[in-house]
C-alpha cells in the first residue's frame, strides 16, 4: 500500500505532477469494439442517447463546428470593444480609457465605426476556433490514451495544457492573416475600412509576410492564453461541482450543466485576460507599424505599456470565455454528443492507494 502522503497527493495536487509513475493495471479495459484501449478517466464510459462515439471522426467534426461557432460568433460581438481595447494599446495619448476610446471613436467615424474589422474577426476566429476545440478534443484523448487511464488521472492538469497548447499552435496559423488584417483596419485611420480594401492593399505592399508576421507574437499571446484558459475551465468545473453545485452532476439537468459550464468559464476568462495581455498589446502594435519586430515593440511599450487597455481586456475576455464554453457545450447538448463527467479516480488506482477493499 502506498503511503497516506501519496494519497493526499493524488488527491488535492493541482498540477498532477506525481513524484512515482503507476503501472498499467493488468485488465486490460474494453472499447465499445471490444478492443483493448487506455481512455482518459470517465471519458469512454457509454452515455445513453449519444449520436456518435466518444472520440470518432463525427465526433470531433462536431466539436471543429461547435468552436466555429463559438468563437466567430462571440468575437465578432465583442468587436466594438476590442476596437477601442486595441486603439488604447497603440495610441494612448488619444484614446485614455475605455469610455473617452468609445466616445472619440464615436465622434470620427460615426457608430458605425464601431464595426469596423467584424468582417476578419468573424472569418479569423472562426477559422481558430475550429482548429482549438476540434483539436483540442483530440489532442486530449491522444495524450491521455498515450498517458494510460490511471496517469491520465494523476497528470491530468498537465495533459489539459499540453493538449491545449497543441491546439492553439495550428490555431493560431490559422488565425494570424485576418488578425493581421483586423488589427490595420481598426488602428490604422484611412488605411481601409473592409477585408476587401484592407486585405490586397497588405499585400502588394509588404507580400504574404504581412500576414504571418504577428504569428510568433500570437502564440506567445495565445498559447498561454489557451492553456489557461482549457486548463482553468476543466479544473474549476472539477471543483464547481466538488464543493459548489449541491447535487452530482448526473443528477443536474442540462440546463444547470450549462450555468455551470458559463461560471467555469467566467472564472478562467479572467485569468486567460492577465497572463496573455502583454503579448497582445505588442501583437496590435506589431500589426498597426510596417517594418517592426516583435522585441522592438516590447522595448517601445516597456514594462508599463504593455499592460495598457487590461481592464478592457479582462471584461472582454472573461465575457467571451464563458459564453464561448457555454455556446460549444450547448452545441455538444444540441447534436447529443458524448459529455464525459469530470473525471474521477479509476478503480485500480484507488485500490494502490489503499482506498478500497
Amino acid at each position: 500500500m502506498y503511503p497516506s502522503s501519496l494519497t493526499q497527493l493524488a488527491r488535492a495536487n493541482l498540477f498532477s505532477a506525481p513524484l512515482f509513475t503507476l503501472q498499467k493495471v493488468e485488465e486490460p479495459h474494453q472499447s465499445l469494439h471490444g478492443q483493448s484501449t487506455r481512455r482518459f478517466a470517465a471519458a469512454a464510459v457509454a452515455e445513453e442517447g449519444v449520436s456518435c462515439e466518444y472520440g470518432s471522426l463525427k465526433y470531433y467534426a462536431l466539436c471543429g463546428f461547435g468552436g466555429i461557432l463559438s468563437c466567430g460568433i462571440t468575437h465578432t460581438a465583442v468587436v466594438p470593444l476590442d476596437l477601442v481595447k486595441c486603439r488604447l494599446q497603440v495610441n494612448p495619448d488619444k484614446f485614455k480609457s475605455i469610455g473617452n476610446g468609445f466616445a472619440v471613436t464615436v465622434r470620427e467615424d460615426g457608430v458605425r465605426g464601431l464595426a469596423k474589422g467584424w468582417a476578419p474577426t468573424f472569418i479569423g476566429y472562426s477559422m481558430q476556433g475550429l482548429c482549438k476545440f476540434g483539436f483540442y478534443e483530440v489532442f486530449k484523448i491522444f495524450y491521455g490514451n498515450l498517458l494510460g487511464e490511471e496517469n491520465a488521472y494523476l497528470w491530468r492538469t498537465s495533459l489539459y495544457l499540453a493538449a491545449s497548447a497543441s491546439a492553439e499552435f495550428f490555431a493560431d496559423i490559422a488565425l494570424s492573416p485576418m488578425e493581421a488584417v483586423k488589427v490595420r483596419i481598426q488602428t490604422q485611420p484611412g488605411y481601409a475600412n473592409t477585408l476587401r480594401q484592407c486585405a490586397p492593399k497588405m499585400y502588394a505592399e509588404e507580400g504574404l509576410w504581412a500576414f504571418y508576421k504577428g504569428v510568433v507574437p500570437l502564440w506567445m499571446r495565445q498559447i498561454p492564453y489557451t492553456m489557461m484558459k482549457f486548463a482553468c475551465f476543466e479544473r474549476t468545473l472539477e471543483m464547481l461541482y466538488k464543493y459548489v453545485v449541491p447535487k452530482p452532476r448526473s443528477e443536474c439537468s442540462k440546463g444547470e450543466q450549462l450555468v455551470v459550464t458559463f461560471v467555469a468559464g467566467y472564472i478562467a476568462g479572467v485569468f486567460c485576460a492577465i497572463v496573455s495581455h502583454p503579448a497582445d498589446s505588442v501583437v496590435s502594435v506589431l500589426n498597426k507599424e510596417k517594418g517592426s519586430t516583435a522585441l522592438q515593440v516590447l522595448k517601445k511599450l516597456g514594462p508599463k505599456g504593455v499592460w495598457k487597455g487590461l481592464v478592457a481586456r479582462i471584461i472582454m475576455i472573461g465575457t467571451l470565455t464563458a459564453l464561448q464554453w457555454f455556446i460549444y457545450d450547448s452545441v455538444k447538448v444540441y447534436f447529443r454528443l458524448p459529455r464525459p463527467p469530470p473525471p474521477e479516480m479509476p478503480e485500480s488506482l484507488k485500490k494502490k492507494l489503499g482506498l478500497t477493499e
